[in-house]
């Protein structure tokens, strides 16, 4: 299951150069994954409906027990019938409905096919955790395929609206699994089915989450508005994803959790109410449009709150009406959606008012259409005739909750024959008045997709009984009633039959009495729905702007303030109520006088910050806190701390040091005598509190620290530095994840301080002077520029391009220690990375040590100086880094464990005995990403500040030439 899974992946991924090889040819390759996916349930289908599912399970993360698992029974076995049966037939639609030379088909054959992917996993998943993995991926995917025309502005919102919706909802629903797999004391679906948890109003709730992500995705009312808007999508698109696949999501969690959850409170009443009130308002509104697509999807949304109230009634008569119903509307509305499809593309139109004469013009695309809206209309015999016959028994058996939505569902039901004959004629049947609408004949390879569908609903109506052995294992997951019910074509003469009878008279008068319908239907009309989204977003919008404005100032210090009022006020609110010091151990002074000494020498410069006026005494002082705090890690034993802390701060003084350049020497009003005061009581409380905060929380330990424990355990593998071992092997997932964060971040600052054009020129282009004289080459021979730039022998210098720097701002001295002390720092660095397993090292402080290098380079010799120690991109260390470290991550794979460590011994003659390990390759992936960021940062703060500074003086040398 798995490999089939990520083989659609695989093969998406392969989408964009197969379909510039083949054109849309492409899209018969892209269909072999679902085919696959087919073909191998339908190989299971004996197995599963004899009561034996698949299963596959492999341990995610085993020590809260969530697992990959996935299973194939009775009712995820229609879904992959669904999901891979009908994508694979809207791929090869794809085929003929795309014209050679469309822009970028690739991305879109890629994008449904991993859309067909995940709609694979989502539905064999059997962990909570897994299925809302695959379901935010359905999401995704569906905002890229509905927005696939980019360009057009609908597009765009529609595709917009759908990820609002459906996001949002699946946020819930997150939650609800939370609470849900919390109660319940495991995620796996189907222990969560075979025991459910007990009723409670933490189980209420977590109900009533799960159904607004399910609701949500179903386009259940008052959630439905997306749905039509998504027709904005290509016709391939609507017929997958909002007739067979994607709405089915919803319906699909509903079916597989009802066995489960139908007894909670809160379940029946709201699925049953709103199931029956999204038939009965969007059936009515299908009845006054004209454009035949969206009159479908107006259609499918009716339909889906049928499903809704089936799936969730919760008996083995509707479950079983359900299944047969889910597979009835696959078949009738995915082979309608693409039908429309075949007529937009002959006829150029999908307004019903200008379609005229199109049955005659087209005739077998017309029988394809009538077969498939026969069966939406429950006409014998046809599946969709045997499903609905089952669903008016099961209502009409069930308790008065479900009567009451028989009575309704009657009434949609002839809103669903209604809006049936209506695209049916609009789409086919030839109009007084109206000119026959010219067609062009289209292709076997366009028809047979819809044909084949169409075929289905014709085959499983009479032949029904053959999927009852699958359905009926299903609906095994309830009480068995004493007379169940069995599906057939024909059950006699009886109450469904005479309620099926009655919608088709009362549809067929709707549609006899169109006109008035149309008119009585838009004077009853209610406000838009998408009108009050739009009003609803627009409102968010202005609130956050007054919200914004009103506390986004712009004041640093405003903000800083904030953030430890709020801090300091919530701790001191939590310590007063709570009063742990009541028992606490007396707190120790001092572990050794020196912590005392270094205490209050960093202090000391902490307090000097508040007196000093200039920034850049500040920026120093600030770091010297830095070092006062890795000269107490080195008091108390902890070099590893301390190399990391000295980089840091380093670094950190630099880059703050960089930036300073730009603003002012003194500080501003900002330092006024009671500005200063608030903020020194504000700062003294704030470390004051959180202080004796921390000192409470070391002193409630209650179990043994884990330092002993690791030591021994890091000794066991013939170590000795157990602050590395941490980081490259016990929690290598954190470190991973820090690693990325630390990339993105700084790769996104640095690209939003200098935006770069696309044809790579700078952010300050030369100004063009007359006589082709830029300010540029004005000022570069006002200023030194590299010897490469300069006729004449090159001056000689301590440094490669040393002598770039305008005289008063070089320094020999500078130089000279820069050049004497580069090589060998960079060489501590490639020691400290290592020998980190055995002393105090790393590959993040070895990447700070190499970072701080260059930085000296740049320092003593400015920007070129950085360039030619540098000549590579920083993206390119960060990258490899990155790219490093997640390799030996997936290597692991190879036995089972991500990030699972090797380590290899062996002797060499003169060196003596050896080992390596995977260890130090992860550690070397994060040096070189710490070296990119640190050299990312310095070019992006101090190389491009001193560009820009260049560009400026050499305008002002060129308007003073000029004068």
């Amino acid at each position: 299951m798995t490999l089939l899974v990520l083989a659609h992946f695989a093969v998406a991924l392969c989408a964009a150069p197969l379909v510039r090889r083949a054109g849309p040819r492409a899209f018969l390759v892209l269909a072999l994954p679902p085919l696959a996916a087919l073909c191998w349930a339908l190989s299971r289908w004996d197995e599963v409906a004899s009561g034996r599912p698949s299963t596959e399970t492999w341990s995610w993360i085993g020590a809260y027990d969530v697992e990959a698992a996935f299973r194939l029974d009775a009712l995820s076995l229609v879904m992959v019938l669904l999901a891979a049966g009908i994508g694979a037939l809207v791929l090869v639609y794809c085929a003929g409905y795309f014209r050679p030379g469309t822009r970028q088909l690739g991305q879109f054959g890629g994008n449904l096919l991993a859309f067909a992917g995940a709609m694979l996993g989502l539905v064999l998943a059997d962990d909570l955790m897994i299925l809302y993995l695959f379901w935010e991926l359905t999401t995704v995917l569906s905002f890229l395929l509905i927005g696939y025309d980019s360009e057009k502005r609908g597009s765009r919102r529609s595709a917009l609206q759908a990820l609002t919706v459906t996001a949002a909802g699946g946020l819930a629903m997150f939650v609800g699994f939370l609470m849900l797999g919390q109660l319940a004391g495991t995620y796996r679906i189907s222990r969560i089915v075979d025991a459910p948890p007990a009723p409670s109003a933490a189980l209420t709730v977590a109900v009533l989450l799960i159904l607004c992500g399910a609701l949500a995705k179903s386009a259940v009312w008052p959630l439905s508005l997306w749905l039509p808007n998504a027709m904005a999508a290509p016709t391939p698109v609507s017929a997958y994803l909002h007739a067979a696949a994607m709405v089915k999501a919803g319906v699909y969690l509903i079916a597989r959790l009802a066995p489960a959850l139908s007894d909670v409170t809160p379940w029946r009443p709201v699925l049953l109410t709103l199931g029956t009130a999204t038939m009965l308002l969007a059936g009515w509104r299908a009845l006054r449009l004209n454009d035949i697509k969206i009159v479908l999807a107006y259609g499918t949304v009716s339909q889906l709150g049928f499903l809704v109230v089936l799936a969730g009634a919760g008996s083995y008569d509707t479950a079983l009406a359900a299944v047969a119903m889910i597979l009835g509307h696959a078949l009738f509305k995915a082979p309608l959606f693409l039908v429309t499809g075949i007529v937009d593309h002959a006829a150029g139109t999908r307004d019903l008012r200008r379609l005229s004469g199109v049955g005659r013009s087209l005739p077998w695309v017309c029988a394809v259409a009538v077969v498939a809206g026969a069966s939406m209309a429950a006409l014998p015999p046809l599946l969709g005739f045997a499903a609905k016959e089952a669903a008016f028994d099961a209502l009409a058996h069930g308790g008065t909750g479900e009567r009451w939505s028989l009575a309704l569902i009657v009434v949609g039901s002839a809103l669903t024959t209604a809006y049936t004959l209506r695209f049916l004629w609009g789409a086919f049947a030839r109009k007084p008045g109206v000119a026959d609408t010219p067609v062009h004949r289209v292709g076997a390879g366009l028809l047979a997709p819809p044909a084949l569908l169409a075929l289905g609903s014709l085959v499983f109506g009479p032949g029904i009984g053959l999927l009852a052995t699958l359905f009926e294992e299903y609906a095994h997951s309830y009480p068995v009633p004493e007379h169940p019910y069995h599906l057939a074509l024909w059950h006699g003469f009886g109450l469904a039959l005479g309620l099926s009878a009655l919608a088709w008279a009362g549809g067929a008068a709707l549609f006899v009495a169109r006109e008035p319908v149309v008119r009585l239907g838009r004077r009853l009309a209610w406000p838009k729905a998408d009108e009050v989204f739009g009003r609803i977003v627009l409102g968010l919008e202005r609130s956050a702007l007054q919200v914004t404005g009103s506390v986004q100032k712009g004041s640093l210090p405003a903000y800083v303030a904030t953030v430890l009022a709020v801090m300091l006020a919530g701790l001191v609110a939590v310590l007063a109520t709570d009063r742990p010091w009541d028992g606490a151990p007396a707190p120790r002074v001092w572990d050794s006088p020196w912590q005392a000494g270094v205490g209050a020498l960093t202090c000391a410069c902490a307090l000097m910050c508040l007196l000093v006026q200039r920034r850049m005494k500040a920026a120093v002082l600030a770091g010297l806190t830095g070092y006062g705090t890795a000269a107490l890690y080195i008091v108390q034993g902890a070099p590893d701390l301390a190399l990391t802390q000295f980089g840091v701060e380093t670094v950190s003084t630099v880059v703050l040091v960089l930036v300073l350049r730009r603003l002012p020497v003194f500080f501003g009003d900002s330092r006024k005598i009671r500005r200063r005061l608030t903020g020194v009581l504000l700062a003294l409380g704030s470390g004051a509190v959180v202080a004796c905060a921390v000192w409470l929380a070391a002193g409630a330990r209650t179990d043994e620290p884990a330092g002993a424990a690791m030591t021994e355990e890091t000794a066991h593998h013939g170590l000795k530095d157990v602050v590395a071992t941490i980081l490259v092997d016990y929690r290598a997932w954190d470190t991973m994840g820090e690693s990325a964060v630390l990339a993105v971040a700084v790769l996104g600052v640095t690209s939003l301080l200098y935006v770069h054009r696309r044809q790579g020129r700078s952010a300050a282009p030369p100004a063009r002077l007359p006589g082709g004289v830029t300010a540029w080459s004005l000022a570069t021979s006002k200023l030194r520029v590299p010897a490469k730039y300069r006729q004449g022998a090159p001056e000689r210098s301590w440094l490669v391009a040393g002598d770039t720097l305008a005289p008063e701002h070089r320094s020999v001295v500078f130089e000279v220690v820069a050049r004497l002390v580069f090589h060998p720092i960079l060489m501590l660095s490639v020691y400290l990375l290592l020998c980190a397993e055995n002393l105090p090292g790393g590959g993040f402080v070895g990447g700070l040590v190499a970072g701080v290098a260059l930085t000296i380079r740049y320092l003593a010799g400015g920007r070129h100086e950085l360039a030619a120690a540098a000549p590579v991109h920083p993206g390119f260390f960060t990258g490899l880094g990155l790219a490093l470290s997640t390799a030996v991550a997936l290597v692991g794979l190879a036995d089972g464990t991500v990030l699972h460590g090797w380590t290899w011994h062996g002797h060499l003659p003169l060196i003596g005995d050896w080992h390596a390990s995977t260890a130090v390759l992860f550690d070397l992936g994060v040096y070189l990403l710490v070296l990119g960021v640190v050299l990312d940062v310095v070019r992006a703060l101090g190389a491009k500040i001193d560009q820009q500074t260049e560009y400026r003086a050499g305008l002002a040398l060129a308007g003073e030439e000029r004068g």
